[in-house]
């Protein structure tokens, strides 16, 4: 993973995160092995346990399984992981609009910018 974690912030649910997102992308192939707990903690400077965590929540939700003894897996089902990430895309759409209409912005201008952006 070439992501690096915001220590300002709880790291678990950023690896969940990023994890989802390179699932939902194809980065991450189902049935494919991820790298062991102590490899990304180390690639991302934090704390094996905390990977670990992220890993069996991912598993709960379906995105992971492990085999014991072998590691970590993506699920064939990418669903989960592609479904998180449209949360995650509209939970940022919606706090970008409230911090657009905080700054006296409404939609309409919102929208022209973006607009404008993409060209």
């Amino acid at each position: 993973m070439s992501w690096k974690p915001d220590h300002g912030s709880p790291i678990c649910p950023q690896i969940c995160e990023q994890m989802c997102v390179r699932i939902a992308r194809g980065s991450l192939e189902p049935d494919s092995k991820l790298m062991s707990v102590r490899e990304l903690a180390v690639k991302l400077g934090v704390n094996p346990n905390t990977v670990q965590r992220s890993f069996e929540q991912l598993e709960q939700q379906g995105v992971l399984y492990s085999i014991p003894g072998t590691g970590w897996y993506v699920s064939a089902d990418v669903t989960v992981a592609k479904n998180a990430v449209k949360r995650l895309m509209q939970e940022h759409t919606a706090a970008y609009f409230a911090e657009m209409e905080n700054l006296g912005l409404d939609m309409a201008a919102t929208k022209q910018v973006i607009k404008e952006w993409e060209a």
